[in-house]
C-alpha cells in the first residue's frame, strides 16, 4: 500500500516535472508618469527550449494599455522583428528594461528594452524602442527604436544626465580593420523623433584591454565633436568609480592600459 502511494506520487511529480514550466511574467509598469491610468502589461508563454538546447522563457507579449490589455495601444510584438526570412530571434523573451526617461524635465518618454532567445553561442538579439504619448490620438508612439547583438560589446545608452542629457548614444562594432565602433549620437529633432547628429569611427579598438564600455572611453571625443568638450577642461567620466583617469590617443582610461595598448 505505501509503496503503491509513492510509486503513484513519483509519477504525478515526474508529469509535473515533463510540463511545461510557466515563466512568471513582469509585473505591470504604472506609466502615470506619462499617461494618467496606462500601464504596460506583459503576458508570458511556457518554458521552451532555445536554439542552444537551454530552457529559456517563453514568448513575450507586451502591450501598452489602459484597459487591463483588453486593447494595445499600440503591442509591442515587433521589437525584434528584421527583414528577410523569420527566425527564432525576432519575437522577445526576456524584458530587460521599461521605465520612463526624461529628455528634459518637462518631457518624458518610456523606453523598453527586449532580448531573444540565446543562440548556440550566447549571443542575443536586443531591441530598443523609446516611445512618447501623443494625446491628440491617445497612444503611444514610437520616436526611436535600433537592435543590435550583444555578443561584440554593443550598446545603446539612453543619457539621463549631463551636457548629453536626452540623447541616445550606441556604439556598435565596425566590420573591418582596425576593428573598433561606430558611434552615433542620435537627438530628438522639432517633430519629436530621433535623429543622428553625430557618427564616427571610434579611437578605442576591440580587445585594447581598456575596462569602460566603448561609449564611456569614446565620451571626451565624443562631446568634443560636437562642442561640447575641450581638451584642458576636467574630463568627462563614467558613473562608477575612475582611480587613473587620462587620454591616451584621444580615448578615456581609468586604469593603467596593457603594454601592448597605443600610448
Amino acid at each position: 500500500m505505501q509503496v503503491r502511494f509513492a510509486t503513484r506520487h513519483l509519477l504525478l511529480v515526474l508529469a509535473s516535472l515533463a510540463l511545461p514550466a510557466a515563466t512568471s511574467p513582469p509585473p505591470p509598469v504604472d506609466l502615470s508618469g506619462l499617461a494618467p491610468g496606462w500601464r504596460l502589461v506583459a503576458t508570458q508563454g511556457a518554458d521552451e527550449e532555445d536554439p542552444g538546447g537551454n530552457t529559456a522563457p517563453g514568448r513575450l507579449h507586451l502591450c501598452l494599455t489602459r484597459d487591463g490589455g483588453k486593447t494595445c495601444r499600440p503591442a509591442l510584438d515587433d521589437l525584434l522583428i528584421r527583414s528577410g526570412q523569420p527566425s527564432a530571434f525576432d519575437e522577445a523573451h526576456y524584458l530587460e528594461a521599461a521605465r520612463i526617461v526624461r529628455p528634459r524635465a518637462d518631457q518624458a518618454l518610456l523606453w523598453v528594452q527586449v532580448a531573444s532567445v540565446h543562440g548556440g553561442n550566447g549571443d542575443q538579439w536586443v531591441g530598443r524602442m523609446a516611445l512618447s504619448y501623443d494625446r491628440a490620438t491617445d497612444r503611444f508612439v514610437p520616436v526611436f527604436r535600433q537592435q543590435t547583438g550583444r555578443n561584440n560589446n554593443q550598446e545603446v545608452r539612453f543619457i539621463e544626465q549631463g551636457p548629453l542629457r536626452g540623447a541616445i548614444v550606441s556604439a556598435v562594432p565596425t566590420s573591418d580593420a582596425p576593428f573598433g565602433f561606430w558611434i552615433t549620437v542620435n537627438r530628438m529633432n522639432a517633430g519629436g523623433r530621433y535623429a543622428p547628429v553625430l557618427h564616427y569611427r571610434s579611437g578605442t579598438r576591440y580587445g585594447d584591454g581598456n575596462q569602460l564600455a566603448a561609449i564611456d572611453s569614446e565620451m571626451p571625443e565624443t562631446l568634443r565633436r560636437l562642442k561640447l568638450w575641450q581638451p584642458g577642461q576636467p574630463l568627462p567620466l563614467p558613473d562608477h568609480a575612475c582611480p587613473k583617469p587620462r587620454l591616451i590617443a584621444q580615448v578615456l582610461w581609468c586604469t593603467d592600459p596593457p603594454a601592448s595598448a597605443p600610448r
